[in-house]
């Protein structure tokens, strides 16, 4: 009877899962599973590589909460209705249903409906895409990185809504991939990687960092004569040798080298070897995915000085109740375009945008807005093209074309821009999230952009790449 009080000796020997292999087996922790369940806390973000079986894990945590507990109220949150039936049928169900007839028959179920299992102890555990009432002992967050990315109005109900159902004696774990440099499972992240960065231990409401890294799993190893290592995967092997210290057998390369090779952009995300790297990899869906690779490759970001032989160029996305963004762009051409600086606000008028660009020391050239900025507003009867005239803003309008075709000149000019990493910061990190807009009905991506905070500094951008023209004689030189 002792050895049930040990929730390590209960998830050995209770439990068993379905596995794609083997049909059914007993539950054994994996190395990632084992490190977590020896320092967990009661509130823990799971940053990892894929497959490592941590919604398992989780969805077992949870039962046996519940089986070994009078009154505990569990919840799985899953990314997709799909998923969430999936675990509740596969992972929660499974388990139980296959546990010793004893144990089943001292816990049985009270009440089943299609998402939750209430037991005779009056616990329970439910699996849904959210929660928003009542008090939770346990949460767990699948893919919390996508939901994020795809879903932003749901992550917010989540943040604003599950988290704080959970007090803080309780439990909560969430567990993704990463999505981009943006989002609350980003935030999150940072927040705790930072936290044990600095040596403190995390207090009762701190979220404490786990990152399971591709290299780690024993059954990434691979055949080295079944793949072919190109220069690049060279490269990026001894980059991590000698900046972290990584060292890899001949068996992960291969095996690296094989899965990049199909994965290509989308690797650093799903296979990541340092929590940096997985951030850095593009959000899926994200539209400028390719360019920002190439962008942080070439290091691309960078301290970019204003110079003041050459004119200051402004793109802008006009908003009225919403944001304006404006960038501030030197060109070398059309060979080069160095992005030196990147201004956004809200509520405000023109007059406010006009002070600050001659709080500026920037000598401007052309001045570029959308094609509404012609439109008369009823109140006096005067278009912004003629009020910002009359502020000293002579704009040039942006011709109007689909938004896919601005996308696409983006596309063109991107490689060419250098971006300053300081005051272009928050403009870039808009760049790089913007993606298109998720269908979840269909389960793919959506024709059009999702229309959110990455909008407006992306819409600006797209005006300069279809607006902004260099004459052809100019002639200078890159000092980059």
């Amino acid at each position: 009877m002792n050895r049930l009080r040990n929730r390590l000796w209960r998830l050995n020997n209770l439990y068993k899962i379905m596995t794609k292999e083997d049909g059914i087996m007993q539950f054994r922790p994996n190395w990632g599973q084992m490190q977590f369940l020896q320092g967990w806390h009661n509130r823990n973000v799971i940053l990892k590589a894929r497959q490592l079986g941590f919604t398992t894990l989780m969805c077992l945590i949870a039962l046996d909460m519940c089986l070994f507990n009078s009154n505990v109220r569990a919840g799985i949150i899953a990314h997709h209705k799909d998923d969430a039936k999936a675990f509740f049928r596969d992972k929660v169900k499974f388990a139980y249903r296959n546990m010793p007839d004893a144990f089943r028959a001292a816990r049985p179920i009270e009440t089943e409906n299609v998402n939750e299992l209430m037991f005779s102890n009056n616990s329970s555990i439910r699996v849904s895409t959210g929660f928003r009432s009542g008090t939770i002992n346990f949460l767990h967050l699948s893919e919390y990185g996508k939901i994020c990315a795809r879903k932003p109005e749901v992550a917010r109900e989540i943040r604003t809504g599950a988290f704080p159902a959970v007090p803080k004696t309780g439990v909560i774990t969430i567990e993704s991939t990463a999505e981009g440099q943006t989002g609350d499972f980003h935030d999150k992240s940072k927040a705790a990687r930072d936290l044990q960065l600095s040596g403190r231990e995390p207090g009762p409401l701190d979220y404490k960092f786990f990152f399971f890294p591709w290299f780690k799993n024993p059954e990434y190893e691979l055949d080295p004569n079944k793949a072919m290592l190109h220069r690049h995967h060279e490269e990026y092997f001894q980059g991590l040798e000698a900046n972290l210290g990584i060292l890899l057998s001949a068996e992960q390369r291969a095996w690296y080298a094989a899965v990049q090779n199909d994965q290509q952009d989308d690797m650093k995300r799903e296979y990541p070897s340092t929590p940096e790297e997985a951030f850095e990899a593009a959000i899926e869906g994200a539209y400028y995915a390719s360019q920002f690779a190439g962008i942080r490759e070439n290091k691309q970001i960078c301290n970019v000085p204003y110079d003041p032989a050459l004119p200051v160029h402004t793109a802008w996305d006009l908003g009225m109740a919403d944001s304006t963004s404006i960038w501030f762009v030197q060109a070398l051409g059309d060979r080069e375009y160095r992005v030196i600086d990147h201004y956004t606000n809200s509520g405000e008028g023109l007059e406010h945008y006009a002070k600050h660009l001659d709080s500026k020391p920037y000598k401007y050239g052309r001045h570029i807005a959308p094609h509404d900025i012609r439109v008369k507003e009823l109140g006096s009867g005067k278009s912004r093209l003629e009020t910002a005239r009359g502020l000293g803003i002579v704009f040039d309008v942006a011709p109007q074309l689909s938004v896919q075709d601005g996308i696409n000149a983006a596309r063109n000019i991107l490689p060419k821009c250098y971006f300053d990493e300081r005051k272009c910061s928050e403009g870039v990190k808009s760049l790089e999230a913007y993606r298109k807009e998720w269908d979840d009905k269909n389960g793919c991506w959506k024709n059009n952009p999702l229309h959110d905070w990455t909008s407006h500094d992306a819409d600006a951008f797209r005006y300069f790449a279809v607006g902004f023209k260099t004459p052809s004689t100019t002639k200078l030189k890159s000092t980059y």
